[in-house]
């Protein structure tokens, strides 16, 4: 099945200021997640993110605050039991997830989201943990737990679809 920018949501989990330096690859994950909510802006793409007790773990990157249409603030590492779906946007069943931790929060949310009967992709290489290990083992799980497990350029050429579609040379020079 592919992706449909009509019907995505992108969610963005825990890119946080204080928590992105333990991350294993940090700044690369930091760096995907901003290229996937560019992209995201210029597909007129809802993006979301969450931000896991925000005033102990500080607020997410100021790159991701800029691009996100609202931040929810979570104390569970599952962000639905703090209300996510609720600013989900009518009509949009496929959620493309990324951030962290990969074993934790984001992997909790993905599941969680595919059991309400969301269709569920995850960008692995715009997810991160702290340890490799982890974040691997979390990918295979999602994996065959139903979620599908792509990476930032897929999720850019399908929702384009086209190299005629017109941000398709903008979107281009992000990802190459």
């Amino acid at each position: 099945m592919l992706m449909k920018s009509d019907q995505s949501t992108l969610l963005l989990i825990d890119v946080q200021e204080k928590l992105m330096p333990v991350i294993t690859h940090g700044q690369d994950v930091v760096n995907r997640c901003v290229t996937l909510a560019t992209i995201a802006g210029l597909l007129d793409i809802p993006v979301l993110a969450t931000e896991q007790l925000p005033e102990k773990l500080g607020p997410n990157v100021e790159a991701i605050k800029e691009l996100c249409h609202h931040t929810l603030a979570k104390s569970h590492f599952d962000a639905c039991p703090d209300g996510l779906v609720e600013y989900l946007p009518e009509g949009r069943q496929h959620i493309i997830i990324a951030g962290c931790e990969t074993h934790v929060c984001m992997m909790q949310t993905a599941l969680s989201l595919f059991d309400a009967g969301f269709k569920v992709w995850v960008v692995a290489d715009a997810t991160g943990s702290r340890n490799e290990f982890d974040r691997d083992v979390a990918l295979d799980r999602l994996s065959e737990s139903g979620a599908r497990v792509v990476t930032t350029e897929m999720v850019a050429f399908e929702w384009l679809r086209h190299c005629k579609h017109p941000t398709f040379r903008d979107v281009q020079k992000l990802i190459k």
